[in-house]
């Protein structure tokens, strides 16, 4: 319960970040409506039922109890899934911020976007506003941000095999269900991605997408890879705060016990 409810909140919370953050900014808009809905409803819903199946943390059975008033989401673990969520708010705009940067837009000529062809023209003469806010203009990177904002949650996911045990001694192949509910999400973004590549052209424009390049992936990998590193150093953390607690109170063991 603990790992499934925690990974769907930090993961709203970094879809809220990503907005809150390009709205404070006055970026575009890096995920649509139809984004959003693709990853709550889609994405999001296997993996987390499928850490429902988690294997028992190794030497559960010595530890000591936990106190009955100790709450499913702990100071700590809230804590740590908004600094999680920061991160991946954060990668969501960069990767967007970082396509029209390549593109030769300035961060303040990205702010004041709405502007473009009153106060200011694009650099490149091969582009107009429309090339680069509407249409495929805005679908690329808004593919770029979608993709980022999946791969960082499908990562996440198979992180959340174990709520404070590192990656390397407690891996996914350990939950066989993690790994299908992470398989089948995924294969199911890129056939939407690719959609144009295999005939279905129509399935890419209405989820607002379009094919990436090898490019575009070395970018998507570069923005979210590094949430496994965020949740390791984390759980380090929450590794260090659980041994200075082991020492328990003998009240609140009895308490437990009750």
């Amino acid at each position: 319960m603990q790992a499934f409810i925690c990974f769907l909140i930090s993961c709203n919370i970094g879809e809220i970040c990503a907005i809150l953050l390009a709205t404070l900014s006055g970026v575009p808009e890096p995920l649509s409506a139809m984004h959003l809905l693709w990853v709550n409803l889609v994405t999001d819903g296997p993996p987390a039922t499928a850490l429902g199946f988690n294997p028992p943390v190794p030497g559960l059975m010595k530890t000591p109890p936990r106190p009955s008033n100790e709450p499913i989401m702990t100071r700590w673990l809230i804590t740590r899934y908004c600094l999680t969520g920061l991160y991946v708010g954060i990668a969501t705009v960069g990767v967007f911020i970082g396509h029209y940067l390549d593109q030769g837009i300035s961060l303040s000529q990205l702010s004041s976007w709405g502007k473009c062809g009153e106060t200011w023209s694009p650099s490149n003469p091969d582009l107009s506003c429309s090339d680069l806010f509407t249409g495929n203009g805005r679908m690329l990177p808004q593919t770029l941000s979608l993709t980022t904002l999946v791969c960082m949650e499908m990562l996440k996911a198979l992180a959340a095999v174990s709520v404070d045990n590192s990656l390397l001694s407690i891996g996914p192949h350990k939950n066989p269900l993690l790994i299908l509910g992470v398989a089948v999400p995924m294969l199911l973004h890129l056939l939407v991605v690719y959609s144009s590549n295999l005939g279905l052209p129509g399935l890419g424009e209405s989820f607002g997408m379009v094919a990436l390049s090898v490019e575009n992936w070395v970018s998507v990998f570069k923005w979210s890879v590094p949430v496994l590193l965020v949740e390791e150093i984390l759980k380090a953390i929450g590794r260090r705060i659980n041994k200075n607690h082991k020492s328990t109170p003998k009240e609140a063991v009895k308490g437990s016990i009750k």
